[in-house]
């Protein structure tokens, strides 16, 4: 089912968004110190060319490990995204998703863009996987933080 949802959503709008992530990611990488913006927006891009079976995830929560991205400079190169990139992303998700929510047909695709405008907002330290690893990840965190207070 999701690969049918991921060919409706590539053809009648997907496209333009993702193209959108790889316009921001080359100019991070034309700027040369924007290039650990211009990797997360390659893989932004990906997800938003082709969202459905798929979910963003924080790093550490995926590997239970903070990196660079997950801590205290990921969070100041996102409020720098955020300024620069992620606002405008942003909206132009949001615009997409009022165009969905318009017709009743396009209502899970409208919530698939507002989805990913959360993404756009600070999408360093996060991770594109299969809904099944994400879950995976989150409940074995789940069990470890239970087995805490035990």
């Amino acid at each position: 089912m999701s690969a049918i949802g991921n060919l409706i959503w590539f053809l009648f709008g997907g496209v333009f968004m993702g193209l959108a992530w790889c316009f921001f990611g080359i100019l991070a990488f034309i700027s040369i110190i924007g290039i650990p913006w211009g990797r997360a927006c390659f893989v932004m891009a990906g997800f938003s060319f082709f969202p459905f079976g798929k979910e963003a995830i924080y790093r550490d929560e995926l590997t239970r490990s903070e990196d660079i991205g997950t801590g205290s400079l990921g969070f100041i190169g996102n409020v720098l995204w955020f300024i620069f990139a992620g606002f405008w992303l942003a909206l132009g998700h949001v615009m997409s998703a009022v165009a969905c929510f318009v017709t009743i047909i396009g209502i899970p695709f409208a919530i698939q863009h507002l989805k990913l405008a959360a993404i756009s907002i600070a999408p360093i330290g996060q991770t594109i996987v299969d809904k099944e690893v994400a879950a995976a990840a989150r409940r074995a965190n789940g069990e470890a933080e239970a087995s805490k207070w035990r």
